[in-house]
């Protein structure tokens, strides 16, 4: 290190003394100038300070890439000088600058004489290549010049710093070389010194140094590399069914070079090589037989060489592919037999398909299978029963292939009682394999307890099914039978007793669901079976559920799906997520992946909703098609408790209008039903002796609204003393006894009108009696003789009736009538009196009427009739006044009738 130090200082002196002959004005100098640096090593750099003395080392400082390199890595050398030391890291190339600190106006104003900076380059020192190897290639009947090197870098290469390799050859004191940066290199040379030494290295160097690679200093055949074999050909003799013969031909003369052979084979379609023992094949030969082949079996065979001596040389190539297929012979291994086995529905028996595969063995192509089924229990039977021949038809291409064809061979109906045995063989050209069996037990042995597996456990790795289960605890247990099945195919595999996990050696396709089952055998009886879905590889479903159904409610809905099919779902459903939305709102409902149906529950009646479902598995979902339907207004039970209650109420409403109709017949009937009189029905006596009535014969109910008043004369002021009230020619008014609902008619139903208003009432009765026509009458027994009062006393009978009927013409306008009634007074015949009285309703004979009027008139003196007006006043004889007096009439307000009354 002392002499290191003492080395940079007279540079440094001798770097000064130069720089002061050239007069140069820069006060600072850094040594060394530009080196190429080790990556991963320390650098050391001195910084000078030549012709001032205005500075020392303590004002310097470093930067490396405008970094201020610390202090501490600083070391004084001298007053004049400082030294840095800093790690080599990275290969970009990097600026070390010497600065100085600001102290004075000189260094001020001349800083950049004050600074020095020198580039670092990085890089790796060249690592020795290893692993050399060359080779000389066969070109038609001899070997190349060419010798063609590879070897291996070691070590980094940067790109400011490149390594480079040089191939060298020596040979009989030349040198051959060639230059290059990969880490291959050929060397030409005049002729290939066959049985010559050579001498071959690389060297690699670049700027930081050189090393070389080992020596291969050896003879030059130890670099030989031929041509494969050629002209190969296989031999197959029917009498050697496991061996086949090859022949070839050697690539390069004895005289070059001595050679030895490598063979390998495989089966047709496999990557598996069997290789020959070298033992066997390390001679100079042209032929070899091939031994326990399988019999007809297609081969694959290779042939290689290299030089005969050990250590020498490469192998060549290998040969082109040369194929053959060996031998038929008998087969050498039972058929594979198995069973399906199904219930028939409401029969007492089993549907038995018998499936079996080719032998393993099976040397040859299978043309038939021969089968007997046997009962177990009819011996007699079992002797006669001859073998079935089921023919098959095999290809070449079914031979070779890795996976044995399976054939159906017969399918029976045995009863659940019966129990047989199955024998079956396969036969070939040569000859007939070993017999295969199986034993089909009567249902009540097979649901004995033959334990099966436990703990079967599938999972998919690498692309393919794993099994694993726990065996049995049975000493009869002598195998297991391993069934997959999927869409209606059915495939199995044997596993030894002592086997507890296993891998389905089958084709598997993805996204299929496949039910796998593991039967041990005991011997020779199948035990249950513990089975298991699962899929190679799980993908997501093709398509998602179909709403089939929905059964709706006002507040929910009920919806029904089919599951998918079992090809489109790819994996196992894990849920369905049910979707719905009535607008922009969106709604899930997470459902088990068994349930096919589902109730929405808190939806808003009358409204529309859009609902789809999501079918998830572990890969991804599929959604299905979407589905609208719109909720009921009305909750079920809703409308038809609406409907009830209306038909109650409405029968309660109709049952108590018809009580009330019953109860209230009367006045209903009186005020929707009134009974109007016919004027023209109704008798009445006669007005005037100038218009006769016609006579008519009185009815039932003519007179029911007449009252008639016996009225003697001489018993005048008693009339109107005692019942002046009973009058209606004064003020007192006089009230029907009867309900009169007009001239000649009755009615139950009607009320009591007034006969007569009385004057001092006026108005206030005019509006009640307005709808009422006063009808009077007075008859004697000298009939009617006119309107001026009798001298005479006589008795007479005052009648009178009330009615609803409107006036007549004659009765609105007198004057009229006046000057007509002298013209229609001899046109009538006076009618005959009437009377009515309670006692006689139903005296409706004429003959009596006229008779009892006849007796009356010879009793009775004339009596005049005074008319009935509501607004005139009656003069009521006084006591002082005799009975005789009469007042003199005054004008009637009514006239005579022209004929009676006539219909309306």
């Amino acid at each position: 290190m002392v002499l290191k130090r003492v080395l940079q200082l007279l540079v440094l002196v001798c770097l000064a003394s130069a720089l002061r002959a050239g007069e140069l004005y820069n006060h600072l100098m850094i040594t060394p100038q530009s080196p190429v640096l080790e990556i991963g090593t320390n650098f050391t750099a001195t910084c000078m300070i030549i012709n001032t003395a205005e500075i020392t080392a303590k004002d310097l400082y470093w930067n490396l890439s405008n970094i201020t390199v610390s202090n501490k890595q600083y070391t004084k050398i001298n007053r004049s000088s400082l030294s840095v030391t800093i790690p080599v890291i990275g290969e970009k190339p990097e600026w070390l600058f010497c600065n100085c600190k600001e102290v004075s106006n000189y260094v001020y104003l001349n800083r950049s004489k004050f600074k020095h900076g020198i580039i670092l380059t990085k890089g790796y020192r060249p690592g020795r290549p290893k692993n050399l190897s060359c080779e000389a290639v066969q070109v038609k009947m001899g070997i190349s010049s060419t010798i063609t090197c590879v070897w291996e870098k070691v070590g980094r290469s940067s790109t400011d710093v490149p390594t480079n390799y040089i191939l060298y050859v020596k040979e009989l004191g030349r040198n051959h070389s060639n230059e290059t940066n990969g880490n291959s290199a050929q060397v030409n040379l005049d002729i290939f010194p066959h049985h010559m030494q050579l001498d071959i290295w690389v060297e690699a160097h670049n700027k930081l140094g050189r090393i070389e690679s080992e020596h291969l200093n050896t003879d030059a055949d130890y670099f030989v590399k031929t041509n494969p074999p050629s002209d190969i050909k296989i031999i197959s003799e029917k009498t050697f069914p496991t061996s086949l013969l090859i022949n070839w031909t050697h690539p390069l003369a004895e005289e070059y070079l001595k050679l030895m052979y490598q063979i390998r084979f495989c089966q047709n379609g496999s990557q598996s090589w069997t290789y020959v023992p070298l033992v066997d094949t390390d001679k100079y030969i042209q032929s070899f037989r091939l031994q326990n082949l399988r019999p007809d079996i297609v081969y694959v065979i290779q042939v290689c060489c290299k030089n005969a001596r050990r250590g020498h040389g490469h192998w060549s190539n290998w040969s082109t592919n040369a194929t053959m297929r060996t031998p038929e012979d008998r087969p050498t291994s039972k058929p594979d037999l198995w069973r399906i086995i199904t219930e028939v529905d409401s029969l007492n028996e089993r549907r038995v398909q018998f499936i079996c595969k080719d032998p393993v063995f099976a040397n040859g192509r299978i043309q038939r299978f021969d089968i007997k089924i046997q009962d177990k229990k009819d011996k007699f039977k079992n002797r006669s029963e001859e073998w079935e021949r089921i023919p098959v038809n095999r290809s070449e291409a079914d031979g070779s292939s890795s996976q044995r064809e399976i054939t159906f061979l017969k399918q029976i109906h045995l009863a659940d009682e019966k129990s047989v045995k199955v024998y079956v063989t396969a036969v070939n050209s040569v000859g007939k394999s070993a017999l295969a069996s199986l034993l089909i037990p009567d249902k009540a042995y097979g649901v004995r307890d033959l334990a099966p597996v436990e703990g079967l456990n599938l999972s998919s790795h690498g692309g393919q099914l794993w099994l694993e289960w726990k065996s049995p605890k049975n000493k009869a247990l002598s195998e297991y039978v391993v069934e997959w099945a999927a869409n209606g195919q059915t495939d199995w595999q044997r596993e030894n007793r002592t086997t507890t996990h296993t891998v389905i050696k089958g084709n598997l396709e993805k996204f299929v669901c496949y039910t796998v089952s593991v039967h041990p055998i005991y011997s020779g009886w199948i035990g249950k079976p513990a089975s298991v879905k699962a899929f190679l590889e799980e993908g997501a479903p093709l398509d998602g559920p179909e709403i089939v159904d929905r059964k709706l409610g006002r507040n929910d809905v009920e919806l029904v799906w089919k599951e998918i099919p079992q090809h489109k779902r790819r994996g196992f459903i894990t849920n369905y997520t049910i979707f719905y939305t009535s607008g922009t709102e969106l709604h899930s409902v997470t459902v088990p992946a068994n349930t096919t149906s589902h109730t929405l529950r808190s939806l808003s009646g009358n409204t529309r909703y859009d609902v789809w479902i999501n079918a998830s598995t572990i890969r991804g979902s599929a959604k299905s098609l979407n589905h609208s339907f719109w909720t009921q207004k009305y909750a079920a039970g809703e409308i038809e408790g609406i409907v009830v209650g209306v038909s109650l109420g409405f029968l309660f409403i109709v049952l108590m209008i018809m009580l009330i109709c019953i109860y209230k017949k009367d006045v209903i009937k009186e005020n929707f039903w009134p009974q109007i009189p016919n004027p023209g029905e109704s008798t009445i006596g006669t007005w005037s002796p100038h218009y006769p009535l016609k006579a008519e014969t009185p009815k039932e109910n003519c007179l029911s609204g007449i009252s008639v008043l016996d009225v003697d004369v001489c018993d005048g002021k008693c009339v109107f003393e005692e019942d002046k009230a009973s009058l209606p020619l004064k003020k007192d008014k006089y009230l029907s006894e009867e309900h009169s609902s007009g001239i000649g008619g009755s009615s139950c139903m009607s009320s009591p009108r007034q006969s007569v208003s009385d004057s001092d009432e006026g108005g206030d009765m005019a509006d009640t009696t307005a709808s009422t026509v006063q009808y009077s009458s007075v008859m004697a027994s000298n009939g009617y003789k006119g309107q001026m009062p009798s001298s005479q006393p006589q008795q007479a009978i005052f009648s009178r009736s009330e009615s609803t009927q409107p006036l007549l013409d004659s009765e609105e306008n007198p004057d009229m009538l006046l000057q007509e009634g002298s013209k229609h007074s001899q046109r009538f015949p006076r009618q005959p009196c009437f009377t009515h009285t309670a006692q006689n309703k139903d005296g409706t004979d004429p003959a009596d009427c006229h008779q009892r009027e006849m007796e009356q008139q010879d009793l009775l003196e004339p009596l005049d009739f005074y008319p009935l007006e509501e607004d005139s006043e009656q003069t009521t004889p006084t006591e002082g006044q005799s009975a005789d007096w009469l007042p003199a009439a005054p004008v009637s307000s009514y006239m005579p009738q022209l004929g009676g009354y006539r219909p309306q």
